[in-house]
């Protein structure tokens, strides 16, 4: 295809048109460019709306009522603050990609000494120069929204037609502008389903190492974004082909190769990749997803050999993944409430389920364990975990019955809040002042309560309160820890037991 050409006029929201014809009602060029353009060839619906222009900021801020600009980049936002009544957008979702459109002007760019950023940033007259800045071929199409001319210097409508994803121009020189553009090139082959270009793979496999340079910030982003797509799975088979896992979750190839038990079709590699889709295919949130690839994260840590089973175990690879996911999402920046989350969900995901034996009380101290907030989100990543494993049903009776007794006791106390009474009518009961006799009664009453929920009447507690006080400080501490120890190691001993004869480990 030549450098230009015109088809026929894709339709484009009112918003979009009057910035780019604002623009050229005041004399400049406009085309819309990037991610957008992609997305209309490929018949779908765009996610964020760019324009480039011969303009440079202070001749475009001054068309729009509102705007913002501050960066270094030229980069201009044009707020629109009537997209409720769009024509063209039917879901809310639509209508907040239109509220900001962004406005760039053609750019030149100089070295990248840090393998990041430009060094410095020149604005040009020419179309030409700034798509040839651009990574990769499918994003570097220019649109006019109004006559219907396409500028396509570097073939990408051609690139979207056989389905590649190819740099522009030498792949070398595009990745060593901006080292993202390694994890984009794995980010659009899971979005699109496109594989890589020979050369372009090729180029990533020796200049993987620009990674480093990269921050994990970064990094962080373009990983998000290749959990939440569609075909998660096939961005790390492709990640690992490439040898960019070290850069991005290095923990995650330990599994590789690591046979499991009985329970088990797959290395423990391929059982967290499932797991993953399957969370994917359902349509999770983040967290869950981030769960259900990581939850199994150090069986290859903990893996042992019994004698006795002829068998690998892997006893207490959940306490020892929830470190080690922590410190991974740490390390990639991750917000503290999407770590808490996805560590707790690791933590406590190998819950025993069997109805059969398993005790509402047992269920109940799982809720406590999880948080009634996340013990859906817990029963979704099982799900994952089964079909990770080979699996062919999700949620088997066994899981189904068990989620109906979660169902029962979360109508019972399960945290010292939802008890009858509190920390005050301790004080009034008993006519004493805040301190932690007030808390350790709390929680001795929370551990009655949890074995037999219909003790949470306010008449049998206020008596068990009276009776408790006169208890010394130390009785009443070894009372509330003592019967929850001892039940701890009970269950801990007799869940041991069970999952070692169903080959549960």
């Amino acid at each position: 295809m030549s450098n230009k050409a015109k088809i026929e006029k894709f339709k484009i929201p009112k918003e979009v048109s009057r910035v780019t014809k604002a623009l050229k009602d005041a004399g400049f060029e406009a085309y819309l460019v990037g991610g957008c353009v992609r997305d209309l060839f490929m018949g779908r619906k765009p996610k964020d709306w760019d324009i480039t222009t011969n303009a440079i900021p202070e001749d475009i801020i001054p068309l729009f009522p509102k705007t913002f600009y501050e960066n270094k980049f030229g980069t201009v936002g044009v707020v629109n603050e009537d997209t409720n009544d769009s024509e063209n957008s039917e879901t809310k979702a639509e209508r907040e990609t239109l509220k900001i459109i962004e406005i760039t002007p053609y750019r030149v760019e100089s070295s990248y000494s840090d393998h990041r950023r430009p060094d410095s940033v020149e604005f040009s007259k020419n179309i030409l120069d700034d798509l040839k800045r651009r990574d990769f071929t499918i994003n570097a199409i220019a649109y006019d929204d109004e006559s219907g001319e396409i500028i396509d210097p570097f073939f990408g409508i051609a690139d979207l037609a056989r389905g590649v994803i190819k740099t522009v121009g030498e792949p070398k020189e595009r990745f060593f502008e901006d080292g993202l553009r390694i994890l984009r090139a794995v980010r659009f082959h899971v979005e699109l389903d496109f594989p890589l270009d020979s050369e372009t793979e090729k180029s990533i496999l020796e200049n993987k190492e620009i990674l480093k340079e990269v921050s994990r910030e970064r990094i962080r982003d373009e990983f998000i974004k290749i959990i939440m797509s569609p075909r998660p799975m096939n961005g790390f088979l492709l990640l690992k082909k490439l040898g960019l896992l070290e850069y991005v979750v290095p923990e995650l190839e330990e599994g590789i190769g690591i046979e499991q038990n009985k329970a088990h079709s797959f290395d423990v590699w391929t059982h967290l990749l499932k797991a993953l889709q399957h969370s994917a295919d359902k349509g999770y949130m983040l967290h869950v997803r981030l769960s259900a690839l990581f939850h199994d994260i150090s069986k290859p840590r903990t893996r042992r050999w019994d004698n006795e089973a002829k068998q690998w175990t892997f006893y207490g690879h959940e306490v020892v993944g929830s470190r080690v996911t922590k410190k991974i999402l740490e390390d990639l920046r991750f917000s503290r409430e999407t770590i808490d989350k996805v560590v707790n969900l690791v933590r406590w995901h190998m819950f025993f389920s069997d109805t059969e034996q398993i005790t509402n009380s047992a269920v109940r101290r799982m809720v406590v364990n999880v948080g009634t907030e996340n013990v859906w989100d817990l029963m979704d990543m099982r799900g994952c975990d089964r079909i990770g494993t080979g699996r062919p049903k999700e949620n088997p009776y066994r899981l189904r019955k068990y989620k109906a007794m979660i169902e029962e006791v979360m109508r019972d106390p399960i945290s010292v809040g939802m008890l009858k009474v509190d920390g005050k009518n301790i004080m009034e009961i008993l006519n004493i002042a805040p301190g932690p006799k007030i808390g350790q009664i709390l929680n001795a009453l929370m551990e009655e309560v949890l074995e037999d929920p219909l003790l949470n009447t306010e008449e049998y507690l206020n008596k068990k309160i009276i009776e408790l006080s006169s208890k010394s400080p130390e009785e009443l501490k070894a009372l509330s820890e003592k019967g929850k120890e001892k039940k701890d190691k009970e269950e801990e001993k007799e869940i041991k037991e069970i999952r070692g004869k169903h080959y549960v480990v």
